[in-house]
């Protein structure tokens, strides 16, 4: 199965959830802020990654895990992914998740002013305090999708 996490921009909380579904990032303790900046896309996107999406890796079922930037499109873009896997009869591989709902005031804040406004040395620290304080939230989003995928392929 192929699991794309998205949410505004790919940079951060999609970022983190692919993270720790790979094992990028311990489930146990809050990452230490070199631990985020080290991960493959966190607060490293652009606007010429807006729609691309970047493979993460692999998890313990061999599942291939995929991070997307998306923008204001929302859940709209769930739907479309979804319309193309159906239209090419592959929707019962790809599992797209909207990660959106797992970002507070300090990653939206943060993340503006670090990748839209491009004042990093701003909004790179406030955005790592947010991601540290709703890594939790992101973890239970991260650990249902595992149970989802393996409850979809025992069926």
């Amino acid at each position: 199965m192929k699991i794309i996490y998205h949410c505004f921009g790919g940079s951060h909380s999609s970022v983190t959830a692919a993270a720790l579904h790979v094992g990028l990032l311990a489930k146990d303790r809050l990452p230490e802020p070199q631990e985020l900046m080290a991960l493959p896309y966190y607060d490293k996107t652009n606007n010429n990654d807006f729609g691309a999406i970047h493979f993460m890796g692999c998890d313990e079922q061999g599942n291939e895990i995929y991070v997307l930037g998306k923008k204001s499109l929302g859940n709209r873009f769930s739907h479309l992914l979804m319309g193309v896997a159906e239209m090419l009869g592959k929707e019962d591989q790809i599992l797209v998740v909207n990660v959106m709902d797992r970002v507070n005031i300090s990653m939206k804040l943060g993340g503006f002013t670090s990748r839209r406004i491009n004042i990093p040395f701003l909004g790179r620290p406030v955005v790592i305090q947010g991601t540290r304080q709703a890594f939790g939230a992101i973890i239970n989003l991260v650990e249902a999708i595992k149970f989802r995928v393996l409850n979809i392929k025992q069926r």
